[in-house]
C-alpha cells in the first residue's frame, strides 16, 4: 500500500480465497513490526473493503444454497 507497492487489484476481481489471503497478509503486515505508519491508514481501509466483500460472497452464498436445498426441505415435510 505504499507509493512504491503495485496497485491492488480490484475487489470485485478476487476470487474469495484470493480476497481472504490478501486480508490475513494485512493482517500480519499490521501485526508486525514492519508495519509503517504512514500505511496504516490504507492498510485498514483495503482491509475493510476487503471484509466486506467477503461477508458479501458468504451472505450470497449462504442465501443461494438455501435456494438449491429448499426442495429437500420441503419434500421432507
Amino acid at each position: 500500500m505504499k507509493d512504491s507497492a503495485p496497485a491492488p487489484r480490484p475487489i470485485d476481481s478476487l476470487s474469495y480465497n484470493e480476497a481472504l489471503d490478501e486480508l490475513e497478509e494485512i493482517l500480519r503486515l499490521m501485526q508486525s513490526d514492519r508495519c509503517d505508519i504512514d500505511s496504516l491508514a490504507a492498510y485498514t481501509s483495503r482491509a475493510t473493503e476487503l471484509l466486506a466483500a467477503c461477508r458479501s460472497r458468504l451472505t450470497a452464498t449462504e442465501k443461494e444454497l438455501a435456494e438449491i436445498l429448499k426442495p429437500l426441505q420441503q419434500a421432507q415435510s
